[in-house]
């Protein structure tokens, strides 16, 4: 099969589900909120679906071949570390799985420690919501380089490229069920936040304070915030009642597609809610 047709494969087979999901957890949200809608909720909708629209064609010029027809190429080659072990190739779909899933939350980790990665990233941060869309709301600088940063990942470990194409899927599934603004019963949240990052441990870190805002880094597993220190549980106010966003972001112009993309030429706002600043 050629990389074209692997590509367009690929593509039929992630729009799919990513439709699929999309509506299962729209359907969530509108039957079970977590919280009450903000203002403008169907202007940030359209404006955050704006901004996916853009990082789509954003990566469809820049890269040739993205993450799972760049697996394919490199496996045609022998390129990577995984192929030299001799592994089986379901344990080696599985090592590869956990070694991307832990190399994207270190990336979040990295994209909220270094100020040049925090003004792109925190575009993302600066929703004043918390639902569905928030998952798609990454600015385009931010999505060229984590792309650039799995093809990286890709060509040093050589992983299965069925691996990456799963790996993929899940972290936009998963993206999008953490970013739901819907309710989850306590009891069934802490035994699905044993195996998933669940709606209410991620929404934890888009807490205005700095504290809260830098702990729950996971998208997909959530084992990595516990082995690194940087899991808590409930934000300090309680989810109905705790603050979103970055204060200083959240005027009504704030959430148009143009003030979303100049975003990271802004200085940061004057700190009021125990943030500190980092630029």
């Amino acid at each position: 099969m050629s990389a074209e047709s692997v590509l367009q494969l690929e593509a039929a087979i992630r729009l799919g589900c990513f439709l699929a999901v999309f509506l299962s957890v729209w359907g969530w949200e509108t039957a079970a909120p977590r919280r009450a809608r903000t203002a403008q909720h169907w202007f940030r909708w359209g404006n955050n679906l704006a901004v996916a629209v853009v990082n789509g064609l954003c990566l469809r010029l820049l890269f040739p071949l993205i993450a799972t027809t760049f697996a394919v190429y490199a496996n045609a080659r022998g390129w990577g570390l995984l192929p030299l072990l001799g592994l089986p190739g379901w344990l080696a779909g599985v090592i590869a799985f956990l070694l991307l899933d832990l190399a994207i939350y270190g990336q979040h980790v990295v994209f909220h420690a270094v100020p040049a990665f925090w003004r792109l990233h925190r575009m993302h941060h600066t929703d004043p919501g918390f639902d569905l869309t928030t998952a798609l709301r990454f600015h385009p600088l931010e999505i060229v380089l984590s792309m650039g940063f799995k093809l990286l990942l890709v060509a040093l470990l050589g992983p299965p490229a069925i691996a990456v194409l799963i790996f993929e899927i899940m972290l936009n599934a998963t993206a999008m069920f953490n970013h739901a603004n819907a309710y989850l019963p306590p009891p069934v949240d802490r035994w699905v936040r044993l195996l998933l990052v669940t709606p209410d441990m991620h929404r934890v870190h888009h807490s205005v304070y700095r504290d809260e805002t830098d702990s729950n880094f996971g998208f997909n597993l959530p084992w990595w915030d516990r082995v690194f220190g940087t899991y808590r549980a409930q934000p300090r106010g309680g989810h109905e009642n705790m603050r979103i966003g970055i204060e200083g972001f959240c005027a009504p112009r704030d959430v148009w597609l143009d003030k979303l993309l100049l975003q990271p030429l802004r200085d940061m706002p004057t700190d009021t809610a125990g943030r500190r600043k980092r630029e």
